[in-house]
């Protein structure tokens, strides 16, 4: 392990972080809110911090290994967390707690929206961009970009890239160089967010809101400016721009790619996590719209409108709300629930296993079922024409299985801090696949919680951003030995 060189990336992308702390900064000088304290005192310990860790080591040039990669994943994002807190502690509004602070920062980092906050309509500008830009910063992944600025300092950063990105197969790379492909995402991200926000503002959104709810539909993260979320504009317009860049944003970022240096828009429906996905989201829609209409909860065209939203938020796991899932009838709040367990696409922004792992899931106990009645046959698992090997299932099916020993451990330990178990489950579901509204108490907010479920929540947060193995790894035995 190169501890040395590990603390020099680590002081250095802690002073790149510093910087995000300006531009709330400046904004909260123009509105005059009262957070500029906070924000200068944010970015001086963040700066100086990580100046201090950097200046000993900086002159140690070594080449990561996997292993190293890992860990300082794992440490950037647990010390942005802490470092991110600063601001909501040291303000009037919200002045939170240290735990609570740090809740706040990672549900934003990790992009998962679950909030601790109330009367989010009446806090300063700055903290309400603050949060926003958190999510925005995570949605893609800061590492990710990081790797795009380290090659220019000397550091290699095929590691990272590795430990970070999401999805069963880590070794596909969009262009032949890593530092091209992070650039690429990024292109492909600023473009998303710039095309999000001027939809929002040409729908009726104040340029603030729209910049602000842009980060976080891009970042498929859920915070929003106010407590209504969506739901406070009441716009048929702005719900179906919400529902196309949410949709299009939990689509891997490889198709996007694809699409834009061939100008084709066919290899998306020749992708078979795609397909599904869509299949999905709309099969789960039409439910909701059955169930509302049958229960009379809305009217026909309500229903529509509602069920068509709520379920491509919550199954993108983005978190918007224009209604109360959570007190819908019959089955479908469990329903959309469960659909976040899916969560986006492998190489997206979203949360949740991934369609493509929940895909081949499906397609190797469908395998299975053939093998009852040919024992002898080889039967291929196949993605469109392309047959999956034997080891890639075997990942697939070790995250299943550890993705839901995490979740029932995790559980067992919220419903042991006194939670009833609607409430535990959903707030484990909810951070895991970063999705953010619950179920029970946390369907508002999770600033009621006690602060041992706060802490196994951040602890979950953490796990669904890095897919859990990444994190998990450095909790066994073999990843320090020599």
């Amino acid at each position: 392990m190169h501890y040395k060189v590990i603390l020099r990336i680590l002081g250095i992308l802690l002073m790149i972080f510093s910087i995000s702390m300006l531009p709330p900064l400046a904004i909260s000088f123009f509105y005059d809110d009262g957070a500029e304290l906070a924000f200068i005192a944010g970015f001086l310990i963040t700066l100086m911090t990580g100046f201090f860790i950097w200046i000993p080591v900086y002159r140690v040039r070594q080449d990561l290994r996997t292993r190293d990669g890992f860990l300082i994943t794992v440490l950037f994002w647990t010390v942005l967390g802490l470092f991110g807190a600063f601001p909501f502690m040291l303000t009037d509004q919200p002045h939170l707690t240290f735990v609570d602070a740090v809740f706040e920062s990672l549900s934003g980092l990790t992009t998962t929206g679950a909030t601790v906050i109330t009367g989010i309509d009446h806090l300063p500008k700055s903290i309400l961009f603050y949060r926003q830009e958190l999510q925005w910063l995570g949605g893609m992944g800061i590492i990710v970009l990081a790797v795009a600025i380290l090659p220019m300092l000397g550091i290699g950063g095929m590691q990272l890239y590795r430990a970070e990105t999401p999805g069963p197969v880590k070794d596909s790379k969009l262009t032949p160089r890593i530092t091209e492909t992070a650039k690429a995402l990024w292109y492909i991200y600023l473009s998303l967010t710039i095309a999000c926000a001027a939809g929002y503002w040409l729908a009726g959104m104040s340029l603030f809101d729209a910049i602000s709810h842009s980060f976080s539909t891009v970042a498929i993260g859920g915070f929003s400016t106010h407590d209504a979320s969506i739901g406070y504009f009441d716009s048929v317009a702005i719900e179906l721009i919400c529902i196309f860049f949410m949709t299009i944003s939990a689509v891997n970022f490889g198709l996007h790619f694809f699409a834009w240096r061939q100008r084709s828009l066919k290899h998306y429906l020749m992708d078979p996590e795609f397909r599904f996905y869509l299949l999905t989201l709309g099969g789960i829609t039409i439910i909701a719209l059955f169930a509302l209409v049958i229960t009379n909860t809305y009217s026909p065209d309500e229903s529509l409108r509602k069920a068509a939203f709520m379920v491509v938020s919550i199954a993108t796991t983005t978190g918007f709300a224009t209604a109360d899932f959570a007190h819908w009838p019959v089955m479908l709040p469990f329903l959309l629930f469960v659909a976040a367990f899916a969560g986006g696409c492998a190489g997206s922004t979203g949360g949740g296993m991934k369609v493509i792992r929940v895909l081949l899931i499906l397609k190797q106990g469908y395998r299975e079922i053939q093998r009852l009645v040919h024992p002898n046959a080889i039967i291929p698992v196949k993605l469109g024409k392309k047959p999956i090997s034997d080891k890639v299932l075997e990942a697939v099916w070790g995250f299943f299985s550890v993705y839901m020993i995490v979740f029932v451990t995790m559980l067992i330990i919220l419903l042991a801090t006194g939670l009833d178990q609607v409430t535990a489950w959903s707030a484990v579901g909810a951070t895991l696949n970063n999705l953010g509204p619950g179920l029970g108490d946390v369907s508002a907010h999770y600033g009621d919680l006690n602060e041992p479920a706060k802490w196994v929540l951040c602890f979950a947060m953490l796990l669904g951003r890095l897919e859990v193995f990444t994190l998990l790894v450095l909790f066994t035995p073999i990843f320090w030995k020599r």
